[in-house]
């Protein structure tokens, strides 16, 4: 009996094979889907992106609640892992008009959110190539397994697109994995009066026949899920680090004057972030601050992150601190969201026994006892599962994967001492900058980092034990 690999490959065939009229085909499909535990269709078998290009053209609907319309296109440029007679990208919607692979017409076909490729000659193992896909339509608002909205999201006045984990395929099609990261260029042309703020740099901006197209450029490598693209009215400020990184902040006219003092902090947090955690990986940092019914949450989007409403300070730094951990450091999979969010909780800690706050050990033990939250369901959600095997999709946000994620980083901090842990910290984002890691990779960073101190105790009770371990 075929295997469920075999049988979605051969599916995939006859669909093209149907598409087509027909024919033999010779070559592989790349599959869809990487078999993420979580999101087994998200991203795509068979090759590695390297660059997208979007050339997008918005207009906002006039009923906030509506998607408005988008078009344009995507160039992709990739490199094909195996010999490959067709692959799929992740796009849910959006009516795509046409397809050229190294500018020939490819013939396509739509199943779900996948959008199945076949080019007009095979690809060849190593072969670089270039995909262009052409598509309008009204983007869609995706509901998580949590029930947390992503993709596409209407706001007040304009749009906003978020995209962890899968959402960034409802505005362009690509491989949407944590594993396969890309440069970008993203040029987006909307009506006079509206800004579009996204990653990176923005290196050009003019307006012709009351439209205005804004370019903006991510050298670094960057996963999908922390792309953005934000439409809408913005009061925008540049400034830089003392060392001379660049600050880009667009905020919401309605959140200015509650924005301004937290927003100040930014090159004191970053000036903090880069002695705990090493080097900055990326070119510029910053913020965006739309409104706070916009979306429902913040979202470390790379360079700078997404706020609905003014950030506290805290929050500012659990954002910024995920540019080392989460984006730089990317996970290999969905089971591995620990290493972003337990990062990014301790590093809360840590700037809350820097600046009068807390200490961490009064952090950790308050969680421990059952005291931190003042509601007493959200003290035991703490253990309801280990941090490193969330039971299932929905739960991949939850407060283990964050607050005890954090409480193995603080055990780890206790069996090695403060020296010894920061030069973890540094080590780890150093490693792995620009890359991916799982939980395994952790584990073996941190025993080769520290060969004479045994982890077995907290690698079984507090990263993938049940239940709230013994008393410390």
């Amino acid at each position: 009996m075929p295997t469920p690999r075999l049988l979605v490959a051969t599916a995939t065939v006859l669909a093209l094979a149907a598409c087509s009229g027909g024919g033999a085909v010779d070559g592989s499909p790349g599959g869809s889907g990487v078999r993420d535990p979580y999101f087994p269709k998200a991203g795509n078998g068979g090759y590695d992106i390297g660059h997208y290009d979007l050339a997008l053209d918005y207009d906002p609907d006039t009923e906030p609640a509506e998607g408005g319309h988008l078009s344009g296109s995507a160039t992709i440029t990739a490199r094909a892992t195996r010999d490959l007679s067709a692959f799929d990208l992740d796009l849910k919607g959006l009516d795509v008009e046409g397809v050229t692979v190294e500018g020939r017409k490819a013939r396509f076909n739509r199943a779900g959110q996948e959008l199945t490729v076949r080019p007009a000659e095979e690809l060849n193992d190593g072969e670089t190539f270039r995909v262009t896909v052409r598509y309008s339509g009204e983007p869609e608002t995706i509901t998580d397994p949590d029930d947390s909205e992503e993709g596409w999201l209407p706001t007040a006045d304009g749009a906003v697109g978020l995209g962890e984990p899968t959402g960034s395929m409802a505005w362009f099609p690509g491989s949407h994995h944590p594993s396969d990261k890309a440069t970008y260029d993203l040029a987006m042309t909307v009506p006079e009066g509206l800004g579009v703020v996204s990653n990176g740099e923005l290196r050009d901006e003019r307006t012709r026949d009351g439209r205005t197209t804004f370019t903006w450029h991510t050298a670094e490598p960057m996963a999908s899920h922390v792309v953005t693209v934000a439409v809408g009215e913005w009061e925008t400020a540049r400034s830089t680090t003392d060392d001379g990184l660049p600050v880009y902040t667009a905020v919401d006219p309605a959140q200015a004057d509650a924005s301004r003092k937290v927003l100040k902090r930014i090159p004191e947090i970053m000036d903090w972030a880069r002695e705990n955690f090493g080097p900055y990986p990326f070119s510029s940092t910053g913020a965006i601050v739309d409104r706070d019914e916009d979306a429902g949450y913040a979202l470390e989007t790379q360079n700078r992150p997404y706020f609905p409403g003014a950030p506290d300070t805290v929050l500012l730094v659990h954002e910024l601190a995920h540019q080392w951990y989460g984006n730089s450091v990317s996970p290999k999979t969905w089971r591995d969201m620990w290493l972003n969010e337990g990062f990014a909780t301790y590093a809360e800690w840590l700037w809350e026994e820097d600046h009068g706050g807390d200490t961490a050990q009064e952090t950790f033990e308050a969680l421990y006892d059952g005291t931190y939250y003042d509601d007493e369901d959200a003290n035991d959600s703490i253990w309801a599962f280990p941090p490193a095997d969330p039971p299932d999709a929905a739960h991949i946000s939850e407060s283990p994967v964050y607050q005890r994620g954090a409480m193995v980083l603080h055990k780890i901090r206790e069996a090695v001492g403060d020296d010894a842990f920061w030069d973890l910290l540094h080590g780890w984002a150093a490693a792995h900058r620009h890359g991916n890691a799982d939980t395994g990779d952790f584990t073996a960073y941190v025993e080769k980092s520290a060969p004479d101190e045994d982890f077995s105790e907290i690698w079984a009770d507090w990263l993938r034990g049940d239940g709230r371990p013994d008393a410390p």
